[in-house]
């Protein structure tokens, strides 16, 4: 049984009676209770908060790392400032300062994702509820609400995470960041560290990434449209997203930038109407100029170390002209694929400064990205065989001895010794012609094989390799095991070198004998501009006499003395440019370096693999010619095109233009060079006036040449001594000599036998005195010998009938006195076989030779 209270039950405490009835709350009290009430929760949340944000605030990173000094990417530029590459370990970063943001960009910013940025103190009211309390009981999870201080702090100090503790941490942050920096410098880390898409993060990069320039060279609707992509990247970049979506979120910006005063109605459409046609840059392969870059960043490695280049931004500024680069590789892959049909399968090409060393051009293949043929195998720093593209230091060496632009080499087929227990070595033309008699000036223009291998046996292959080494071809070192490796070959290409050093060696003859060691890296500064690596240009080396140099420029840039082989309207033809080819033997390696003072060039066209080409490649019309001259054309309309200079002690004169020394009659004349003392003072020695019987027509005998039996004819003799022969044979002649019976002209053809006609006759030459001559002196020399197939006994001297003197032999040098008046002088010789034969001469002594003589006692 339940018992109930009635209403009026006293409940007692302490013996006293209390009525329920009699209990009520008057309004201001129920006020004053609601009000401490409040105030302790306010209490209570504020110990909460406080005890929160101390909790979370206890391993916080210091506001000072908001100024990022490590992660930022090296920068590779060339000479003129684009960026070939970015060197970065996780984000491509860059940053600018804020005077390199222009305006608008600063305003579209704010006016999109912040606009009360200059009011506020790191945080708003509203979106701190919104993100902290409002989305996580609606969505579960916090959001919004950001300011540009507070999305700085997340980018560069916190993670993405999306929750309360992370939230309390960005406010507090940004509290302190804000205490700490002013609003220009928090705009500035802002901009260097907001994600733009993929891996640009900061404005510079996306600047570089999307429009391919520097942010302050940004206008508005580019401006508007970076300013919209940080909110939501994987949407609005142009890249990623919907590809016309950044036109409605540009729209966006423009429209808050006019709301907020930036930014006229005016403008404001002008710019949406430039929206639509924006170009943006192609998506890059995050490299330009790849081979080149990736040979600068070895030489970054070397000298910084890789942490260094990944993480400590440096700037680096290369010698690349990244205009002429491109054109260049252009001109490779062109031509290459051209080419196909040869079996060529590659190409590449250097451009040089070759009065500091500076390389402006550096395609290490065609296509750098073709993962299927070796792409970013870098063949301008492999070694190849470079053909005759050695000859013209071949020519150096030996102007270098003394000879001469005009020098005679003979040009025919010849065999020289091989090496131990090889065969003879008997090098080919390139045209398969041999051409006799050329001198050295069209022998290096059209590049005669013969010429240059005997030009190499007088210079002696240590003298080139040493020569070579000087001009920077150190794979070329003047050691006795490359001297016996190489042999004379090697002034055809038989050793190896690399196309950045071949086109610098050529750069000595561009600068008339100077050396600068390759340059790639001009300057290299840390993030904030302190230089820690500056090029110092240098007047180079001298490694070549000037004189010597500009014999070779003037015989490369001569049109006509390659004209034979390559005709007048070659690739090689480029007015005042100096060039030569090479092709190896079993064409494998095709090549075209040329040059004039101010740029050199070379071009290399093969097989990775070393595949031979086709056979019918053919130098200066297919392969290397046709890269190296686009290439040549396109540098030379910004490089300047100087003459060589002509060094003071180097003569010009007409010479014989097929003997090669001084102008002769009947022979067509040319001008030539020389170095001052090696200049032709008489005719060239190649021709011989020979005495031929005229009984016989053989060579006249001592009997016909002194009696006067015999005529002189004019032939052409070619000699040449054998510097090699170790067994007594000379075959340089005995090619000659196998040329010249080939040879139809009987300028060719003087007799080699002796006259044997007049074999009984004996002849006396009377060398003085002189008939009918007047002497005024008693002492009268007399000089004769006499001449006989069958040789002299004696001579018997007569003076005016009587016998003066008998001498045993053949001749008489003696002075005889003689009285004054005429006289009559008779030699009279005798041979071995009683044969005589006698001269006369009438003469006057003090007195003319007719009048009446007087005795002589």
């Amino acid at each position: 049984m339940i018992s109930r209270t009635p209403n009026n039950f006293d409940y007692r405490s302490n013996g006293r009676r209390f009525n329920m009835r009699k209990f009520t709350f008057s309004k201001a009290a129920i006020l004053r209770y609601a009000t401490l009430a409040i105030l302790i929760l306010l209490i209570l949340g504020f110990i909460a908060t406080a005890f929160l944000f101390v909790w979370y605030g206890r391993d916080l990173p210091k506001p000072d790392q908001i100024r990022r000094t490590s992660g930022l990417s090296t920068i590779i530029y060339d000479r003129n400032g684009k960026v070939l590459y970015d060197i970065y370990k996780d984000e491509n970063r860059v940053p600018v300062g804020l005077s390199e943001v222009p305006d608008h960009l600063k305003n579209a910013t704010v006016a999109i994702e912040d606009k009360d940025f200059y009011k506020h103190k790191g945080f708003s009211i509203p979106g701190l509820l919104r993100g902290l309390i409002i989305s996580p009981l609606i969505k579960g999870r916090t959001e919004g609400g950001s300011t540009l201080t507070q999305q700085l702090v997340k980018n560069a100090l916190l993670s993405n995470e999306r929750s309360v503790p992370r939230k309390i941490k960005e406010f507090i942050l940004s509290v302190e960041i804000e205490r700490r920096y002013s609003k220009d410098e928090i705009l500035q880390m802002y901009l260097n560290e907001v994600p733009y898409g993929g891996t640009a993060a900061g404005i510079e990069v996306a600047s570089q990434d999307y429009f391919g320039k520097r942010a302050k060279d940004l206008t508005l609707s580019e401006s508007a449209v970076l300013a919209g992509i940080p909110q939501r990247p994987s949407f609005y970049s142009p890249y990623t997203g919907d590809s016309k979506a950044y036109i409605a979120r540009g729209g966006d910006v423009l429209r808050r930038m006019r709301e907020d005063g930036y930014i006229t109605k005016e403008e404001e459409e002008a710019a949406k109407k430039e929206l639509p046609g924006l170009s943006f840059q192609p998506q890059r392969k995050d490299i330009l100029a790849p081979h080149f870059v990736m040979y600068v960043r070895e030489q970054l490695l070397d000298r910084f170390g890789e942490k260094s280049i990944e993480e400590d931004g440096l700037r680096v500024f290369t010698t690349l002209d990244y205009e002429l680069q491109e054109k260049s590789q252009q001109a490779v892959f062109e031509e290459v694929e051209k080419a196909k049909g040869l079996q060529v399968g590659n190409g590449a090409a250097l451009a040089m400064d070759p009065n500091t060393g500076e390389i402006l051009v550096m395609i290490g293949s065609k296509d750098y990205f073709a993962t299927d043929e070796d792409g970013n195998y870098n063949v301008t720093t492999a070694l190849r065989q470079p053909g005759s593209t050695l000859k013209p230091i071949t020519y150096a060496a030996a102007f270098k001895k003394g000879f001469t632009p005009s020098s005679i080499i003979m040009d025919v087929p010849t065999k020289f010794p091989g090496g131990a227990g090889e065969k003879e070595y008997e090098p080919k033309n390139y045209d398969g012609k041999f051409r006799g008699p050329i001198q050295l000036r069209q022998a290096l223009g059209n590049s005669i094989n013969m010429s240059a291998v005997k030009l190499l046996s007088y210079v002696g292959v240590e003298d080139l390799l040493s020569t070579a080494f000087n001009m920077g071809l150190t794979s070329l070192a003047p050691t006795q095991d490359n001297v016996n490796r190489f042999g004379l070959s090697v002034t055809l290409g038989g050793g190896e070198v690399t196309l950045l050093e071949l086109v610098n060696a050529f750069g000595v003859f561009a600068t008339n004998g100077q050396f600068h060691e390759p340059v790639s890296i001009l300057k290299v500064t840390d993030s904030s501009g302190k230089i820690l690596y500056q090029d110092k240009p240098t007047k180079g080396k001298t490694v070549l006499g000037e004189d010597v140099s500009f014999l070779i420029s003037n015989i490369l840039s001569d049109n006509n003395a390659r004209i034979d082989v390559f005709g007048p309207n070659s690739w090689l033809n480029i007015d005042g440019v100096a060039v030569k080819t090479g092709t190896t033997d079993d064409k494998k390696d095709n090549w075209t370096v040329g040059y004039v003072p101010s740029i050199v060039i070379g071009a290399w066209v093969g097989n990775n693999d070393n595949t031979q080409m086709s056979p019918t490649l053919a130098s200066g019309v297919t392969g290397a010619a046709p890269i190296w001259n686009r290439i040549m054309q396109e540098a030379l309309k910004k490089y300047p095109k100087e003459a060589f200079k002509k060094p003071d002690n180097i003569v010009e004169l007409d010479i014989d233009a097929y003997g090669g020394g001084l102008p002769k009659e009947g022979y067509p004349i040319r001008k030539e060079f020389y170095k001052k003392g090696t200049e032709p003072t008489t005719q060239s020695a190649i021709y011989k006036k020979i005495k031929i019987s005229k009984s016989t027509g053989k060579l006249a005998n001592e009997v016909e040449v002194a009696s006067g039996n015999y005529e002189e004819k004019e032939f052409i003799v070619f000699a040449e001594n054998d510097p090699l022969s170790t067994d007594g044979r000379n075959r340089y002649q005995e090619g000659i000599n196998t040329w010249l019976s080939t040879q139809s002209d009987s300028k060719f053809h003087p007799p080699t036998d002796n006259s044997d006609g007049s074999n009984n006759s004996v002849v006396v030459e009377l060398h003085e005195p002189d008939q009918e001559k007047r002497y005024d002196t008693n002492d009268i020399t007399i000089q004769a010998k006499g001449v006989s197939l069958n040789g002299i006994s004696k001579l018997e001297i007569e003076i005016d009938g009587g016998l003066k003197k008998t001498v045993n032999g053949d001749s008489i040098n003696e002075v005889f006195n003689m009285t004054t008046g005429p006289h009559t002088v008779k030699i009279t010789a005798f041979d071995n076989q009683g044969n005589n034969g006698s001269r006369e001469v009438k003469i006057g002594v003090k007195s003319d030779w007719q009048t009446t003589p007087t005795p002589t006692l």
